[in-house]
């Protein structure tokens, strides 16, 4: 496979601003995982820690969807799997998205609603109206309670808590997507396969 350059497989937020810290202070940054960030898959103690800073409009982080499930399915019972949101602002609906994907997490079906939105990608991504009545309609077809969904949806809390990933996510250095972190170190992606590489080289303690 021909390398691919960082900037090219990423989506990057330019306008993203920069920590500042008062003279003779140090800010720690954020965890990379947080009590309230999302786990899709749970390896146990001793697993290898992957944490994916997301945005579901994003083409590169499509591109990557199926590469991701084919990690997860590979590393199943050795890694952890993280998601956080980071929806980058010249994306119109990727803050739907997230809305819809943070409404499903309360029900317990995030995973369901971050396939969907992946898979279905294509059809909404890069749209410059709402898209929000189909990711609606994508909660009733994977069996969400609506009137849930709607009030979830209706929430500033929920909002909030896509704000909660993405203002961490600029602490720690993110201004593009995807951004990986391995073990809590953010990972500089050169090549596709770069990803299965790091993985792969933790679970088997070469790293």
């Amino acid at each position: 496979m021909a390398a691919i350059i960082y900037v090219v497989i990423n989506s990057q937020d330019p306008t993203a601003p920069s920590a500042e810290v008062p003279d003779g202070q140090t800010v720690p940054p954020p965890a990379v995982v947080d009590a309230s960030s999302h786990i899709l898959d749970d390896g146990g103690e001793g697993a290898v820690e992957v944490v994916e800073f997301l945005d579901f409009e994003c083409e590169a982080c499509g591109m990557f969807y199926p590469i991701v499930e084919d990690l997860r399915e590979r590393f199943a019972g050795e890694i952890t799997y993280v998601v956080r949101y980071f929806p980058l602002p010249g994306h119109f609906n990727s803050q739907n998205a997230a809305l819809a994907a943070e409404a499903a997490a309360q029900q317990d079906r995030l995973e369901e609603m971050y396939g969907r939105l992946f898979e279905t990608q294509a059809e909404w991504g890069e749209a410059q109206e709402s898209r929000a009545d189909l990711f609606r309609g994508f909660a009733e077809e994977i069996g969400l309670d609506m009137a849930a969904y709607d009030t979830a949806i209706a929430d500033p809390a929920t909002l909030e808590r896509v704000e909660f990933d993405f203002n961490a996510g600029q602490e720690l250095g993110v201004n593009s997507t995807p951004t990986f972190f391995l073990e809590g170190e953010q990972l500089d992606l050169q090549q596709l396969d770069d990803l299965e590489n790091a993985i792969e080289a933790a679970v088997n303690g070469d790293r």
